[in-house]
């Protein structure tokens, strides 16, 4: 890892560590603080459409957000820093929803990162 990794909760040596650190030196997360990272914990939707936000900005697709979020009753709910994720990802048929909610803070299953991931695979090759 370079001397510009600030996760203090991300050893060396762990399964994921090369892999976090590749992550944030290419602006696809930056972490729960300035300096925890939370490896372990489970992480949300809203999170989700992030990491794979950056991680598109990063490999040059378009990121035209004309997506509205209108549509969904709990859009208020997405935090300021997914807000253009979240559209981006419903406009890229990402997400649609969950029961006609964005459901941002819920936990992603293993189910809708596979879906999800499909998704932008289809969408983004």
């Amino acid at each position: 890892m370079s001397g510009k990794f600030p996760f203090t909760d991300v050893k060396e040596g762990r399964y994921y560590t090369e892999a976090v650190a590749w992550a944030y030196e290419n602006g696809v997360v930056l972490g729960m603080t300035d300096t925890l990272f939370a490896p372990e914990a489970p992480v949300t939707r809203e999170q989700l459409v992030t990491f794979l936000y950056r991680y598109a900005k990063l490999t040059g697709a378009d990121l035209t957000a004309g997506g509205s979020l209108e549509a969904y009753p709990d859009a208020g709910r997405i935090s300021t820093y997914a807000a253009e994720a979240f559209a981006w990802a419903v406009e890229k048929k990402l997400v649609d929803g969950m029961g006609g909610q964005l459901v941002p803070k819920a936990t992603a299953t293993r189910a809708q990162v596979a879906t999800i991931l499909l998704r932008y695979s289809e969408a983004l090759g």
